[in-house]
């Protein structure tokens, strides 16, 4: 398990696990730094320190053997697993060289210090500049907002007014820095993989050209090299897939954070001041908590933690609560505080001090409080379905998309990357989806209608289904064989599962995939490849039914998807699936080490080198036959790609 994604729906939470996430990322990137400023040091003793450069190389490759990439998420795509595995690729060359005992002239000065030097100031050292902010900011916050929450309520109103209105101020600000924060590392993580590398494959580029055997070597180098630079390349374009895809949720979040809260056992969670009283003369104290309620089982839990004493948790307290009642200001000298009152717990009622009078009120109408207003902030939002759907209109809008584009664009560079003006895109798709003006428009002959303006209105047609075309059920299913198998078995899983998609779906995909593998099969002239089809339609086809930065990082795998779905369109649309294929089960899976660089590499997906996982199924003593019979055709599935063990507690 790598790095969990910070969701930028956290941010307003601020929970203590969420800053557990946040300094999990921070070590990673100051690891990151430590190995950039270690390989830059063996670099420039490559260069000045000639004499000593079969000492140099050697640590130069231990430093590259020993440092492993982390991902977010929980798998990684062939194409990280190759860059994963390079570090080692180039650490065993080095070795192959030292053995050699040559004498270089290296001139990596332009191709690995620099780039390098480059990443590690401009990329890291903003997330350090970003850091000290946050945690500046973090202080100001917390430290103005018990100062708020301190003021007497019998201040003048204005007085209160204008201290509320700061302390907003300052909230959003914070909110603001905290959500770039977090869209920073997040970004940084992704970024490493290729920015790390790349530099350094150009080194090793560099070192053929000073070689007296160097000719020799760059053949029997050079298979792999053009692999890593697709899977480098495809990484990258994934990338910026992905980070399009994360600006655009932290945007709808910043825009409305409770409309994008995530779904969870608690029916409402945050911040409050817990009063604690204490023998006299000492009075009482207010200490922050993050609580917790669940309105089923009317169960109330709340843990001390404070920001700015090193964020350390606290032990918990729960118990039953029974009644919440307001407090009005003349009861008590602070505002927006409320009583609860537990059934198993000895010192009832506990008072707690809301952030503000609108989260009073959301906190009192959940808890049932008395006086409490009704808020509509925790209901569950219903998606609004767009105008277009699965019909013969929809059939029809897709072939005559298509049959334009293979007449007019087939052979046009970047055909679906590049987007049409989206004032047009509207309005042609306005009049493809009305049953009286769709028959009319004639595509293949039209010169008022482009061919980008064409392919967009294609795609926009597949995102404005009500569903995707894959469909919400079968989603997570998709997913599961990309990030794990052998390449037979997961063409296999995906055959078996297209086929159980309902059967108006099933056909359209057929219509579109044969297209686009006709669009790949033109690869030379219109430069998209499988892998960029890829990354243009995974996220159209399947996307997730929750938005949040963890399905946002499974889009690497959503594109693996749509890469076999055409390199295999005969077999998976034009065959059944075996009859004795399995239905998918859950499963847990730990990758193991990446096995080491196969003597030729195919450019083709189904051809490259993938890892062999361990599958460990627990199994209760009293595991029934039919049970077992499941398990039996689960490992037929993957026949090769798992190791199915059997035991019990």
């Amino acid at each position: 398990m790598g790095l969990q994604p910070l969701e930028f729906s956290d941010c307003y939470l601020d929970s203590p696990w969420f800053r557990e996430r946040i300094r999990a990322h921070e070590a990673e990137l100051e690891k990151t730094n430590k190995f950039i400023k270690e390989l830059l040091k063996d670099g420039k003793n490559l260069i000045a320190a000639t004499k000593n450069l079969s000492a140099a190389q050697r640590k130069f490759a231990h430093s590259l053997r020993d440092f492993k990439f982390e991902f977010i998420g929980d798998a990684e795509t062939d194409d990280e697993r190759c860059i994963d595995a390079s570090l080692r690729e180039f650490s065993n060359f080095l070795k192959n060289l030292e053995e050699q005992r040559e004498i270089l002239a290296l001139s990596v000065t332009e191709t690995l210090i620099k780039p390098l030097e480059k990443f590690r100031k401009e990329q890291l050292g903003a997330v350090k500049e970003e850091k000290k902010k946050f945690d500046k900011e973090t202080e100001k916050n917390y430290s103005f907002l018990e100062k708020h929450l301190n003021l007497s309520a019998r201040k003048k109103e204005p007085q209160l007014l204008e201290a509320d209105y700061q302390v907003e101020q300052n909230r959003k600000h914070f909110y603001e820095l905290s959500l770039e924060y977090v869209c920073k590392l997040q970004e940084i993580q992704e970024r490493k993989k290729f920015e790390c590398v790349e530099p350094v494959l150009s080194f090793f580029q560099g070192i053929f050209t000073f070689y007296h055997q160097g000719y020799e070597l760059a053949k029997d180098f050079n298979h792999y090299k053009m692999a890593l630079q697709i899977n480098i390349q495809n990484t990258r374009n994934r990338f910026e897939g992905t980070r399009s895809e994360v600006e655009e949720l932290m945007n709808k979040i910043r825009r409305n954070p409770q409309e994008h809260k995530r779904a969870n056992q608690f029916t409402i969670e945050g911040y409050l001041y817990v009063q604690e009283k204490r023998p006299a003369p000492f009075g009482s104290s207010w200490v922050k908590h993050y609580c917790m309620y669940r309105k089923e089982t009317k169960k109330f839990t709340m843990i001390p933690f404070e920001h700015r004493s090193g964020g350390k948790i606290g032990d918990g307290d729960v118990f039953l609560l029974t009644c919440c009642t307001k407090r009005n200001v003349d009861t008590i000298d602070r505002r927006f505080c409320f009583d609860i009152e537990a059934a198993d717990r000895s010192v009832t009622p506990v008072t707690m001090q809301a952030f503000s009078e609108e989260d009073r009120k959301l906190w009192m109408e959940v808890l049932d409080g008395k006086e409490a207003l009704f808020i509509n902030l925790y209901r569950a939002n219903t998606r609004r379905e767009g105008s277009a759907q699965l019909d013969n209109i929809g059939f029809t809008i897709l072939r005559k998309c298509i049959s334009a584009v293979e007449t007019r664009g087939i052979n046009d560079q970047g055909l679906y990357r590049v987007v049409g003006v989206s004032s047009k895109v509207q309005r042609l798709l306005s009049l493809l989806i009305d049953a009286k003006t769709c028959s009319e428009i004639d595509l293949e002959n039209s010169i008022d209608w482009d061919v980008k303006t064409i392919t967009s209105a294609m795609k926009q047609y597949l995102r404005s289904l009500p569903e995707p075309l894959m469909t919400y059920e079968l989603h997570r299913e998709f997913i599961i064989p990309a990030k794990s198998g052998s390449p037979e078995s997961r063409v296999n899983a995906i055959h078996f599962l297209v086929h159980k998609l309902p059967e108006k779906n099933k056909e359209m995909l057929d219509i579109l995939v044969k297209h686009l593998a006709n669009v790949a099969d033109h690869a030379k002239k219109n430069l998209m490849t499988v892998a960029n089809l890829g990354v243009v339609f995974g996220p159209t086809l399947m996307r997730p039914q929750e938005e949040t930065v963890a399905a946002i990082m499974d889009l690497k795998f959503q594109n693996i998807v749509v890469e076999i779905l055409i390199e295999n369109h005969e077999k998976i649309f034009k065959t059944l699936p075996d009859s004795t294929f399995p239905e998918p089960i859950s499963v847990s899976v730990s990758p193991p080490n990446v096995p080491p660089r196969q003597s030729r590499r195919q450019g083709q997906r189904n051809k490259r080198p993938l890892a062999v996982y361990n599958l460990c199924l627990e199994l209760d003593d009293a595991v029934s036959s039919s049970s077992f019979g499941d398990l039996w055709l689960f490992y037929r599935w993957f026949p090769r790609s798992f190791t199915i063990v059997f035991h019990s507690d």
